[in-house]
């Protein structure tokens, strides 16, 4: 029983985010040949036996053991960075994959305060010797070049004031252009769309928000399920917690991709310093009825789980 228990905390400390280094030495340190073969032969979702004879590694579980080694490590060096830096580095890897992440580039332009966004397209000129904007234009190439370098221009007016009158009949606009789309994206088809999203203060765009569902009786984003794209610029901008709440529940399980596992490090990190944490926590706490931290404890081991778990009791 004792060697059985042994066998699932180490599978454990094998999955998930990040990895259980004090488990490894306190456990895996002390196995002598034939228990580290017996654990070899009793866990074939790690090992498989080969035509020669011998437990071997999955050649792509080595490749996932080496990124969560490394977890940790780029959780820190994002988290000391100048949050303009770690926005300018974070906009230049979007681009840089064969499959541009949209999703980064519309979580920073949209979410970002003016003065922010202002800093990180600075610091992207001092890193890249580039603009953001010239560089979303030259790798982005579908229809929503055109609205992603809006977004990351802006500079948006950050006071109180908003006229709910202007904000209901650009609801309407809304209305008009999602019944007239026909299935093609928005951005296709409506000058108006690209320009309210990217001009409009956020309170404003909130007032849009609200509208619209007085109007239709749905939300905005729901109407917006078949235009990706759209439906996370609408989010970010208006229900940015609900969008983030649902990044991390999404990401924070023991199945799923690279990318997802990215986006906890991603999401936790650039979230710590603002008032979005504690937003963000006490949204995924009602939708999911679990809180956040116990969430990561349950998926995370190790120094990456306790290094998560303590920027977000900052919040607290």
């Amino acid at each position: 029983m004792a060697e059985a228990n042994s066998y699932a905390a180490l599978t454990k400390a094998f999955s998930g985010l990040g990895v259980d280094e004090n488990l490894f030495i306190s456990t895996l340190g002390k196995w002598n040949r034939h228990q580290r073969e017996s654990y070899r032969v009793s866990t074939p979702g790690f090992f498989r036996e080969d035509e020669r004879q011998f437990q071997r590694w999955d050649d792509q579980h080595i490749l996932q053991l080496r990124q969560e080694f490394l977890r940790l490590k780029d959780a820190v060096v994002l988290y000391t960075m100048h949050p303009w830096e770690r926005d300018a580095r974070l906009f230049k890897e979007a681009l840089s994959l064969q499959v541009p992440k949209h999703d980064v580039l519309i979580e920073i332009a949209c979410t970002r305060s003016s003065e922010d966004l202002l800093g990180a397209r600075k610091a992207y000129h001092s890193l890249f010797e580039h603009s953001i904007e010239e560089d979303i234009a030259f790798h982005i190439r579908g229809p929503e070049r055109k609205l992603l370098v809006a977004l990351v221009s802006s500079y948006r007016y950050e006071g109180p004031r908003v006229n709910d009158d202007l904000a209901k009949s650009e609801a309407k606009i809304f209305v008009n252009a999602i019944k007239n789309a026909n299935k093609k994206k928005l951005i296709d088809e409506d000058e108006e769309i690209v320009r309210i999203l990217s001009t409009r203060s956020k309170l404003h765009l909130k007032a849009i928000y609200r509208h619209y569902k007085e109007i239709t009786g749905n939300s905005l984003d729901e109407d917006l399920e078949g235009d990706l794209t759209m439906k996370q610029v609408v989010q970010c901008l208006s229900v940015p917690k609900a969008y983030f709440s649902k990044i991390l529940i999404a990401s924070l399980r023991l199945d799923v991709d690279e990318s997802a596992k990215d986006s906890v490090t991603r999401v936790i990190v650039t979230r710590a310093d603002d008032d979005d944490m504690k937003q963000i926590k006490e949204e995924f706490q009602s939708k999911y009825g679990t809180t956040l931290a116990a969430k990561i404890a349950e998926v995370a081991n190790g120094s990456y789980k306790d290094f998560l778990l303590a920027i977000i009791a900052k919040s607290d």
